[in-house]
């Protein structure tokens, strides 16, 4: 089985959108890998966010060329 990530970004981050993301990858069968925060001087809540999900996936057999 080969790894597949899926990178999902907020713009607008509050625990709505974080749980709305959430809920939906997982519901398609993706896990959540983790969540990263960018965060800017001027405040201290984040600008932006980004979600990472993983899923397992059948490796595909080589091509022949």
């Amino acid at each position: 089985m080969a790894v597949r990530y899926k990178f999902v970004e907020l713009s607008v981050v509050t625990d709505l959108t974080i749980e709305a993301v959430v809920n939906e990858w997982v519901a398609l069968g993706w896990q959540l890998d983790g969540i990263r925060f960018v965060l800017s001087e001027a405040s201290r809540r984040p600008s932006m966010a980004f979600i990472s999900f993983i899923r397992d996936v059948p490796e595909e057999p080589p091509s022949e060329s």
